[in-house]
């Protein structure tokens, strides 16, 4: 019998698996930002705009839009080894808004997307966060054509508190949107210790 070399082999490393929310105002870009990065086929349920819901939607700045996630976007992402990312992304109107509590159940974080052309879009997800203490971080998604402000300017603007991460971003790039990822996975853990150090103090 042979020693030394263990005929064993390693067993597999279990991931972590965490599950993140992508939130933000119609057209800003939610879909795009978890079709950029998944490692399977996104899951998407979009629709036409019809004609009625045009009449409702908002499509300033965003005309050339014809579909609209009714339910979420579904997609994974690993980022380590032990460390996998389910991506969920929200509907933007406000007539699907009764699935968010759905959605956000077990959910570590959230990205709240911005457009500079639309800001006022994302101030209700992030009161949706805020009020149910969801850690999240604002990702300013650059599109072509759009007008750029210093992050501060709109830090400003969105009254975001000083721990809130906010990055500037392209939902259609992969590297852009995993550095985000990254951001709103570190800001929750950050969160998590803070409320754990509170606890035993």
């Amino acid at each position: 019998m042979a020693f030394g070399r263990s005929s064993r082999r390693e067993a597999p490393i279990e991931p972590v698996t965490l599950k993140i929310l992508v939130a933000g105002g119609f057209g800003v870009g939610k879909t795009t930002l978890v079709g950029a990065v998944s490692e399977i086929r996104p899951l998407r349920t979009e629709e036409t705009l019809s004609v009625a819901g045009r009449r409702v939607d908002d499509l300033s700045g965003v005309e050339a839009k014809t579909t609209t996630t009714v339910a979420m976007d579904f997609g994974r992402i690993t980022l380590r080894e032990d460390l996998v990312l389910y991506l969920f992304g929200t509907p933007g109107q406000d007539r699907f808004w009764f699935l968010w509590d759905e959605l956000a159940q077990g959910a570590l974080g959230a990205v709240v997307l911005a457009d500079t052309r639309r800001l006022g879009d994302c101030f209700a997800a992030i009161d949706y966060f805020e009020r149910r203490g969801i850690p999240f971080t604002v990702a300013v998604n650059c599109f072509d054509g759009a007008n750029r402000f210093p992050a501060e300017t709109v830090r400003t603007a969105l009254d975001l508190d000083p721990e809130v991460p906010l990055l500037m971003g392209d939902a259609r790039e992969r590297e852009s949107v995993k550095a985000i990822l990254v951001a709103v996975v570190e800001h929750a853990l950050a969160r998590a210790d803070q409320a754990r150090e509170a606890v035993t103090t």
